[in-house]
């Protein structure tokens, strides 16, 4: 398995960093602090860029609003310097779960375990 693990990394981007990007990490990459979910992000020496290493997938709906605002440069301080204020009608950050199995699924719909039977539809059929 670690020899598959290292093929996927050396040619894709979704398994997680490619080994250009941990290589490019390593030598210029300045660690600024990690999420709740164990992504890790960097800054160059210059704060001229900013990346994240996902810790797992790379899906960018994993960023919470805080991090996402640093590494778009909205704001230069990062969340481990000083966090944001939170109000108190706020939701905690949740990844987007659109194609996975946890997805939302409306009563009826065909992906739910169990699908609910309806009774106010009838389906069409010609005569």
């Amino acid at each position: 398995m670690g020899i598959l693990k290292t093929l996927l990394r050396a040619a894709t981007w979704w398994h997680g960093s490619t080994l250009n990007t941990q290589f490019f990490t390593w030598r210029r990459g300045v660690k600024v602090g990690e999420d709740e979910q164990g992504n890790v992000f960097y800054r160059n020496r210059d704060n001229t860029r900013r990346w994240v290493m996902f810790n797992g997938e790379a899906e960018a709906s994993r960023v919470s609003p805080d991090w996402h605002g640093w590494l778009h440069h909205t704001f230069d301080t990062p969340p481990t310097d000083r966090p944001l204020p939170h109000k108190t009608w706020e939701k905690p950050h949740q990844e987007n779960l659109t194609g996975t199995a946890l997805a939302y699924a409306p009563a009826g719909s065909i992906r739910r375990p169990q699908p609910v039977e309806r009774s106010d539809y009838e389906a069409w059929s010609p005569e």
